[in-house]
């Protein structure tokens, strides 16, 4: 009882501070080194006796150590490289070539509401190549705003729709995805087309008819006249290459697309791809403008990028790892498990607690990512000992860490679109409330008929 308490007022008091926007790696990382020393005290093995060593004071140090090593394998290697190329793609101008023309097609509907399922799909799809809700909603709210408020779209319709395309859409390109395949034990694209895409895709789906019909609703309850705040839209480029390199970021998923589906015979891994798009794309540099040093040196962006990628979300999957060691050391895990596989419905209990805690933190904070990544490495033990598929316990998280940052009045990407069309944060989620709230239900829904 005693390790139950401890583990629960340690985070419950990680919890608080990371819902007061303190960095959430560093207090998951000083959360997991508290654990694991209580556990010592407490008279635990942090470690099993083979990798123990010999004192048990130091074996949480020894724990650090192999955290930062298995992170920073496969999986940590692949989410940084996917940051080098993200970053590259931006540097050389190829994911805004993307984005207008995707939007170019836009241009010949004229119909408000009519656009607004199609910016929510076609939003989604932009954040394929710009992963960042942030900086899609940049992106966005400085090409395709301006463009909306001119054919008549209201600023808080424009702003909401803008808010939310960064959100659950299937790709394996995408870092939680990466994440949660690897800790289940499942290939990444059996991963995404057989777990994610089945829940995600009808979800999306329920939130584009939710989009039009609430946004419509509101315009017509709450008439609005606003402007639009230039000066903080942004400055686009004006030296953008060629249209072909709108194919560049795409690249990636495509090549992991043709030898997941179509040429099983070969295995090659998502790292390797990434390497091949980024070969490709610097010969395409270089033929173009022929400028050698030039191009090296704009490579160095890559590199800079993997570094964003370590520091960002390899850290904070260290930071969670030593956390989840630490209750594991504590016997909290085992406690968890015992106490609900006896009982009916323990994995809608189990699915309900853990989205729950995710909502409320991501709501608080502005993302639930960083509980998503703490937890998941609890979940396969978890639902092998209740007898349920993890995927019941990690979709639901997943997706929804994702759904509400769109209703948190601190997340960035709410921030931005309030600062540009001038309205409150309560305004705009007002705005995305509804399709999120939908998406929502029908995750927890979709999980359980799904997996259950």
């Amino acid at each position: 009882m005693a390790e139950l308490i401890f583990g629960l007022i340690v985070v419950v008091l990680a919890g608080w501070m990371i819902s007061k926007k303190v960095n959430a790696t560093v207090v998951l990382f000083v959360a997991g080194i508290v654990l694991l020393y209580g556990a010592v005290f407490m008279g635990h093995n942090v470690l099993p006796a083979e990798a123990a060593t010999g004192s048990r004071w130091f074996d949480p140090m020894k724990s650090i150590t192999n955290n930062f090593i298995s992170n920073l394998g496969n999986i940590g290697m692949t989410i940084m490289v996917l940051f080098g190329f993200s970053s590259y793609m931006t540097k050389i101008g190829a994911n805004e070539v993307t984005v207008q023309t995707l939007m170019k097609p836009l241009a010949g509907i004229k119909s408000v509401y009519v656009l607004v399922p199609v910016i929510f799909v076609v939003g989604n799809l932009l954040s394929l190549v710009v992963p960042s809700a942030s900086s899609l909603a940049i992106l966005l709210m400085a090409t395709l705003y301006p463009v909306l408020k001119r054919i008549g779209m209201s600023g808080l319709t424009a702003g909401a729709v803008i808010a939310t395309t960064a959100t659950i859409i299937p790709t394996p390109l995408g870092a939680d995805n990466v994440i949660a395949a690897q800790t289940l034990g499942i290939d990444l694209m059996e991963y995404v087309m057989k777990y994610h895409a089945v829940i995600s895709i009808p979800t999306l789906i329920l939130m584009t008819f939710a989009h039009y019909f609430w946004q419509k609703y509101m315009d017509k309850k709450n008439p609005e006249t606003d402007t639009i705040d230039e000066s903080k839209l942004g400055t686009l480029r004006t030296d953008l290459p060629p249209t072909y390199y709108g194919f560049l970021p795409i690249l990636p998923l495509v090549l992991i697309t043709v030898f997941g589906i179509f040429v099983k015979s070969i295995k090659i891994g998502l790292v390797e791809i990434t390497f091949i798009s980024l070969i490709v794309a610097v010969l395409v540099e270089m033929i173009r403008k022929r400028k050698i040093q030039q191009v090296f040196e704009e490579l160095m962006v890559f590199f800079r990028g993997m570094g964003d990628g370590l520091a960002m979300v390899v850290s904070l999957l260290v930071a969670a790892s030593l956390l989840v060691d630490g209750l594991k050391a504590l016997g909290i895990v085992d406690m968890l498990t015992d106490s609900v596989k006896d009982l009916n419905g323990a994995g809608m209990i189990l699915m309900f607690a853990f989205s729950g805690i995710t909502a409320l933190i991501g709501l608080i904070s502005g993302g639930g990512l960083a509980v998503f990544y703490a937890s998941v490495g609890l979940l396969p033990a978890i639902a092998q000992n209740v007898g349920i598929d993890g995927a019941m316990l990690s979709i639901p998280m997943q997706l929804i860490a994702n759904l509400v940052r769109s209703v948190s009045p601190v997340a960035a990407c709410i921030i931005v679109v309030c600062s540009i069309i001038q309205k409150s944060p309560m305004e705009v989620i007002k705005r995305t409330s509804v399709p999120i709230i939908v998406g929502i239900i029908s995750t927890l829904v979709l999980s359980y008929v799904m997996f259950s």
